[in-house]
């Protein structure tokens, strides 16, 4: 019971760090090397997830893990409405 609440907040705590790691690219528009931490982070937070029987944190952690291709898609898609150039 015990390893179980420790694990939850591991997978937590780094899915929050995985949101935070996001915020000087994308609301300060700052070049931050960081994100690079999530492909670190992300994959530990999905493990302890799934070892505390949390698949809400398990999917949201793989979702931060995919983070940057998913807003990768997203910007280009975003671009090719407003401009027409991908």
């Amino acid at each position: 019971m015990e390893k179980e609440r420790v694990y939850r907040r591991t997978a937590a705590s780094s899915l929050v760090i995985s949101l935070l790691i996001w915020v000087p690219n994308l609301v300060f528009q700052v070049a931050s090397p960081l994100w690079l931490l999530i492909f670190i982070i992300a994959p530990i937070g999905t493990a302890f997830a799934v070892l505390a029987k949390n698949y809400w944190l398990a999917a949201a952690n793989t979702v931060m893990f995919f983070s940057f291709f998913i807003l990768m898609a997203g910007g280009y898609w975003i671009q090719s409405i407003t401009d027409g150039h991908p």
